[in-house]
């Protein structure tokens, strides 16, 4: 992959998982602020918790830091996926985000 072409899928996630808190925030009880600086969003639950996804442009990845831990995650021309596990990045994005919400929310659609 080009460094280009990371950086358009990059930037995809970036403003999907933005648009997806403000859809969730619109359509649920949820209240995740997300604020974005550069290529970091820090996404804050209202029991003051976070998850921290950044780009590490040099090695190609994508970086999410939650509760459980930090995890890593590569394109692999279709989806972001975590370089340990093989999990998908939105999939495991919803399941951390509601663990520390302590309600349901779908990062995926």
């Amino acid at each position: 992959m080009t460094d280009l072409d990371y950086q358009n899928h990059a930037e995809a996630l970036l403003r999907r998982v933005e648009q997806t808190c403000d859809r969730i925030n619109d359509e649920t009880d949820a209240d995740v602020d997300n604020q974005r600086v550069g290529g970091m969003i820090t996404l804050t639950f209202p029991n003051r918790s976070q998850i921290v996804i950044n780009l590490q442009k040099p090695l190609h990845e994508v970086w999410m830091a939650a509760r459980t831990g930090g995890f890593h995650y590569r394109f692999d021309g279709q989806r972001w996926l975590d370089t340990k596990a093989g999990s998908e990045f939105f999939a495991d994005l919803s399941r951390y985000a509601s663990e520390q919400a302590g309600l349901p929310l779908d990062f995926s659609s």
